[in-house]
């Protein structure tokens, strides 16, 4: 082991030259950042949809955790009531239709595996769906876009038939020229 004029080994020596160097990269980094960082920014997607139509998307779905809690406050109990019953009615339409999505995808394995197996047969050709079951797949897993759960929501009169071409709260008081004055 070298022992350079000041009483450091040589390993010792490199060490701190790459610690040395590691440290100017990240202040060129920092400073690279802070130039930087006016210009860049994170992309979202987007699904196409208004905001409004997100609202009623998000308000079927979630129920009243949709809303905000100056929401909850400000809203009338009968309202928060229709928006619980619709929520529930969604809830059962969902569950239904990805205890349908399972129940194809757990034939067509079967039928793929084991075509000409007789529990095969049966399970092709009993395809009900059972209310008190409780699926708890997610929509990820089974593969179920936000498109298909509005056409069903629409199709079953959870969302407006015109849920499509809304652009704004039909409902919505307008502005006074003075309200915010």
């Amino acid at each position: 082991m070298y022992i350079l004029e000041r009483g450091l080994s040589i390993p010792l020596f490199l060490f701190m030259i790459k610690m040395y160097k590691k440290m100017e990269k990240l202040k060129q980094d920092v400073k690279n950042y802070q130039l930087s960082a006016g210009k860049m920014y994170m992309q979202y997607e987007t699904d196409g949809y208004s905001q409004y139509q997100n609202y009623l998307y998000k308000r079927a779905l979630y129920g009243l955790d949709a809303l905000t809690q100056q929401e909850l406050v400000t809203m009338c109990s009968k309202k928060k009531q229709i928006i619980v019953n619709v929520y529930k009615r969604a809830q059962i339409v969902l569950n239904k239709f990805k205890q349908q999505v399972t129940i194809q995808y757990s034939n067509f394995i079967f039928k793929t595996l084991f075509p000409k197996s007789p529990i095969t047969q049966l399970l092709l050709t009993d395809t009900e769906t059972d209310d008190k079951f409780k699926n708890t797949l997610t929509f990820k897993d089974l593969g179920i876009q936000k498109e298909q759960i509005i056409t069903i929501f629409m199709a079953e009169g959870i969302l407006p038939k015109n849920f499509l071409s809304l652009d704004k709260n039909p409902n919505q008081l307008p502005r006074l020229k003075n309200a915010g004055k």
